[in-house]
């Protein structure tokens, strides 16, 4: 494999579909534009983000959803030449509803409405003539099926119980697949924290009733000391050799303990062997994320042309303007605890991260951050006084904002967010999540490293404090430009990942 997780950075609930083309995969984004990321392969190790599904906020209407409310746990089918993608958008958004495509890279439909789907985790399969099973979960019951008329979306009868899972608490995300005389209905159960689960049943018909398997769950992580944790939410896909894959999500826990995961849930891949026709899946096995440099430079006029860049409940285009002398951000009066912040960002996709971006202050203020929520995001930002360049470094958790403060020369600043993991060694804080550091220094004339000169370290944090276990966002670290007051000017961003 290319590498393990397969889509590193927060992409949770990943759902798969092989065509002749090749593999996609589709992940969660919660309450961030635009929404729903495909990703294309070739060979289940090399991966592609393509494009979004939903890249108007009116597709999905998450502008007011809370967090960690929004876009939740899609799954992706291929039927006769059409990409069909079933997903609810949760907690005050548009429900239920099925997008339509021919290119998966888009544009996409509008989408239809099923507002007999009361649930999250949608899932949707066709019997043999061709009658459409939408399969959801609905806590605290059992997971639910109707069936449905996907051209209008209506229900062609009353949502009924299905399956209760195997006893573990929360069944949810199922997939229903059709493999020979049986239909398999897969799960998510023991919620999708450490005793998070995959486990599967099977019937003649895929109404049912179901059987749970004899050795279910068939993966989960609980109880192991493996790299991979939390690992269930799962896919299954057909090889063309005959074999089985599966897709599933997991977190990368950091430190001796492995307590804490700075990136949240991302997608792994793992293999499934048959047996007695049951499936019976290895926990999969993780490999170095390959390092990246990324620089963006947006003076010249340069944008956001890569599809690597989301915003917060709106699309970075609302409120960016590319120019000459930079990317405008233009700020409205918020900062990054508003829900609908200036903030243009991208996943975090390594552990260890060193993030810098050269900005001119002189209109407006702001900096670069990384976050996880509204109560949970740390960053640096700079304004301009009349005594200089006023930096202040930033950590916000659940209500407590905690801040540091210099001053730099006017002119051009460079921001920058230093993390790396922490040591496994208890006596040098393995115990703690990574190590973060934020820095600020007079820009340097070219943009480009001189040493560092007059970098000033503002603070030094202890990442346990910005980990999927503890800020609770379902999503993980993005990282970013923003502008809180009139128009910050992004000379330059670049971002130096490594695991």
């Amino acid at each position: 494999m290319h590498s393990n997780p397969i889509l590193p950075g927060f992409n949770p609930d990943p759902s798969i579909v092989s065509t002749p083309d090749g593999y996609y995969v589709v992940t969660s984004s919660f309450e961030y534009l635009p929404a729903l990321p495909i990703y294309h392969s070739r060979d289940l190790q090399s991966w592609e983000l393509i494009g979004h599904v939903a890249t108007r906020e009116e597709q999905v209407q998450v502008a007011n959803v809370p967090t960690p409310g929004g876009v939740w746990a899609p799954t992706l089918r291929y039927r006769d030449g059409v990409f069909h993608l079933i997903v609810s958008v949760f907690l005050g958004g548009r429900g239920c509803v099925v997008f339509t495509a021919t290119d998966p890279a888009g544009p996409w439909s509008d989408g239809i409405v099923i507002d007999a789907v009361d649930g999250i985790d949608p899932d949707l399969a066709w019997d043999e003539e061709g009658t459409a099973y939408v399969t959801f979960a609905r806590h605290p019951d059992a997971i639910q099926q109707v069936r449905v008329d996907l051209q209008t979306g209506t229900a062609l009868e009353e949502p009924r119980p299905l399956w209760q899972g195997s006893g573990l608490y929360s069944p949810e995300g199922p997939h229903l697949y059709r493999r020979g005389d049986w239909w398999y209905l897969l799960a998510a159960e023991g919620g999708t924290d450490r005793g998070h689960a995959v486990t599967v049943a099977r019937s003649r018909r895929p109404n049912g009733p179901f059987e749970a398997a004899p050795h279910n769950p068939i993966l989960t992580a609980a109880g192991t000391g493996s790299p991979i944790q939390n690992t269930g939410h799962a896919d299954l896909v057909e090889l063309p050799d005959g074999g089985t894959a599966m897709v599933l999500l997991g977190v990368r826990p950091v430190g001796l303990t492995q307590a804490f995961s700075p990136l949240g849930r991302e997608t792994f891949l793992t293999s499934v062997d048959w047996a007695d026709g049951w499936p019976h899946a290895s926990l999969p096995v993780p490999s170095a994320v390959p390092p990246e440099r990324s620089g963006y430079d947006f003076t010249g006029g340069a944008g956001l042309d890569h599809p690597h860049w989301i915003g917060v409940r709106r699309t970075p285009a609302d409120f960016t303007t590319p120019t000459d002398g930079g990317l405008v951000i233009r700020g409205d009066g918020n900062t990054l605890d508003a829900a609908r912040p200036a903030f243009v960002a991208q996943r975090q996709r390594h552990l260890g991260i060193e993030l810098r971006a050269v900005l001119d202050v002189t209109a407006g203020s702001g900096g670069i951050a990384v976050r996880n929520a509204e109560d949970n995001w740390f960053g640096v930002e700079a304004g301009s006084s009349g005594g200089g360049v006023t930096v202040t470094a930033r950590a916000v958790v659940a209500g407590f904002d905690r801040t540091w403060e210099a001053t730099l020369p006017n002119g051009d600043v460079e921001l920058a967010i230093l993390a790396e993991p922490p040591s496994r060694d208890f006596r040098a804080g393995a115990v703690g999540g990574d190590r973060i550091r934020l820095l600020a220094r007079p820009a340097a004339p070219d943009a480009a490293s001189d040493g560092r000169a007059g970098e000033v370290l503002l603070t030094e944090l202890d990442g346990r404090h910005w980990a999927f276990e503890t800020a609770k966002a379902f999503t993980g670290r993005a990282f970013g430009a923003y502008a809180v007051e009139g128009d910050v000017v992004v000379r330059r961003l670049d971002y130096c990942g490594k695991d």
